[in-house]
């Protein structure tokens, strides 16, 4: 017999026990329950929340859901998938956000490949981004400046330039990933970081290094200044 929230006593009932103990002590699916706010007909919203941790266990995961994926569910239809994934997609940007105000200090490759490697985590594509920093060598702003096909990312100097100045920046240093976990550079990948290095000399905004990321492990152009 499928029940309704308003059934149930008010001390079970998800958005009561968040306005009566927080956000924090709620469980994942008692979360995702307020997120989804209704059932259907013959299923309640608790059950299709409970169904949603059941094929994610690793909640960590649903930020590779996508809206196909989730209406597989039963009771989850596109409002519901998207509503989701909205949610998700939020909570990663304040998460990026916050990272990004930070003052941190990032002086070496590895210290840059550790601090910025969740941001290709699952990526499928090809994703180009510039670390922005003062005279301090602290990190003013990371950007995503251009996403590419699976095996080519199309990325222009004039964006990366503009966003230094529109940032004050004194050095940059760019990444992007191999979506096939291999990080050593193509002959496009050593081409283009030439360029920038030489553009950057001129405009008196020096790229200071280049890394390819990886899961594991990363290629520094600055480590291996020769192969250029």
């Amino acid at each position: 017999m499928n029940y309704k929230l308003k059934d149930l006593p008010a001390s079970e009932r998800p958005r009561e026990r968040m306005l009566e103990l927080g956000a924090k002590n709620l469980t994942n699916s008692e979360l995702l329950a307020i997120i989804l706010k209704t059932g259907t007909h013959n299923k309640s919203v608790k059950d299709i929340a409970l169904d949603i941790t059941k094929e994610y266990k690793d909640i960590d995961s649903l930020k590779d859901a996508s809206v196909s994926k989730l209406m597989k569910i039963k009771g989850i239809g596109k409002v519901k998938a998207t509503s989701l994934l909205a949610a998700v997609e939020l909570g990663r940007r304040i998460f990026v956000e916050n990272k990004t105000k930070e003052k941190i200090v990032l002086k070496d490759a590895k210290s840059i490949w550790q601090n910025c490697k969740y941001l290709f985590e699952g990526k499928k594509q090809e994703c180009f981004y510039c670390l922005y920093f003062n005279n301090k060598q602290e990190l003013i702003e990371r950007k995503l400046l251009f996403m590419g096909t699976i095996n080519r990312s199309v990325v222009h100097p004039r964006e990366i330039f503009k966003e230094a100045y529109l940032l004050s920046a004194t050095s940059i240093v760019c990444l992007h990933n191999h979506p096939s976990g291999d990080v050593n550079p193509s002959i496009e990948d050593k081409k283009f970081t030439q360029s920038l290095i030489e553009i950057g000399k001129i405009q008196g905004i020096p790229v200071v290094d280049h890394i390819i990321m990886g899961e594991d492990g990363y290629y520094s152009f600055y480590e291996n200044i020769n192969i250029l």
